[in-house]
């Protein structure tokens, strides 16, 4: 398929720039009963049903942007993800200023060695501390790593870039889908015994980057780490068996699991990493219903969302939801899509 199916043209002023408060005064846009309904995510527990369950992803932001130097060259690096807790991928602006076998310098006397450069500005470094004592440099030193469209930024930034589940270190980008969850939404979720249970997928960097390639099959996905327990694997088959919902909140929670089962054909306890690219095509094993924030035209996550509820749905849409105001990107507002091969 041709990226250009993908695209579409967005107003600058529905881009998020701030997050609301309380969280949960987000719109939220369901189709869930087969009509575009315009809601609250305060709604959300009136759309499911005792017995479902929502699947959240409990990746915790780290403070991934560092300012140093290449011989009194000032760069900026991201990290995004690491190797054997001694090697990180890492993205370096301006890209030209880093060559390999490089190292540039941070503060405290910190430094990393370039290994090797890649496309995109992509990097392979290898630090002079511990994975442990980097990232408590990093929590000391380091800035939040907001995506680029966010242009004001707030000494709110770290407690704004971060979802009420953020447990476990790790991330570069948060998992945006779940910022609209508040303790009062969590509370008449389970009340109407609707279950939440975790997953972990670290979300990289590489979330931001655009589809460059004409055809979207030659576009290669960035790793990143997941982690599935027991007790949420047994509380998802069980659900599945019992034909009750999983409402995957965000797509790196439907990854995580539709990797698991893509193997598996059930989920399983593991951990490991994934590059599942999902195109419209593929088979969905385990997800029913997608929250999800509106997306970037041309992207990955936009090509998901078309493989779970249709392309054409998906364009109708974002059509839609431009033109009823909906606040788009990380900090914008959200939707929930039933699975196009699912009885809505």
């Amino acid at each position: 398929m041709d990226i250009s199916e993908f695209n579409f043209t967005l107003p600058s002023d529905l881009i998020a720039q701030y997050p609301l408060y309380p969280r949960d005064e987000s719109k939220l846009l369901s189709v869930v009963n087969g009509r575009y309904e315009n809601l609250f995510f305060t709604n959300l527990p009136d759309l499911l049903s005792s017995g479902d369950i929502i699947v959240i992803n409990d990746t915790k932001v780290i403070k991934a942007n560092l300012n140093g130097k290449i011989k009194e060259k000032k760069v900026n690096i991201t990290l995004h993800y690491c190797k054997d807790k001694k090697y990180w991928m890492a993205f370096c602006k301006p890209s030209k200023k880093c060559k390999e076998r490089d190292v540039i310098e941070f503060e405290n006397k910190v430094s990393a060695k370039i290994e090797k450069k890649f496309s995109y500005g992509e990097i392979l470094l290898k630090f002079n501390i511990s994975y442990l004592d980097l990232m408590k440099y990093l929590s000391r030193f380091g800035s939040m790593p907001l995506p680029p469209y966010i242009k004001n930024k707030s000494p709110n930034d770290a407690k704004n870039y971060q979802t009420i589940f953020a447990k476990k270190h790790g991330a570069i980008a948060a998992p945006t889908a779940g910022f609209h969850f508040t303790e009062p939404v969590i509370k008449n979720i389970k009340e109407k015994g609707i279950k939440v249970v975790s997953i972990t997928l670290h979300v990289g960097a590489g979330t931001f980057l655009p589809v460059k390639t004409k055809n979207i099959e030659d576009h290669k996905m960035h790793s990143e780490f997941f982690e599935v327990s027991k007790e949420t694997s047994d509380v998802i088959n069980e659900a599945k068996l019992n034909k009750r919902k999983i409402v995957c909140v965000g797509t790196t929670t439907l990854r995580a699991l539709e990797t698991i089962a893509l193997s598996n054909n059930i989920i399983i306890p593991c951990k490991g990493n994934t590059d599942l690219y999902i195109m419209p095509g593929f088979k969905f094993k385990i997800a029913d219903y997608l929250i999800t924030n509106f997306h970037f035209p041309k992207s990955t996550l936009l090509i998901l969302i078309s493989a779970f509820y249709g392309k054409k749905n998906v364009m109708k849409l974002y059509e839609y939801a431009i033109e009823n105001q909906y606040r788009f990107f990380s900090y914008g507002d959200c939707c929930i899509l039933p699975q196009a091969g699912s009885k809505k």
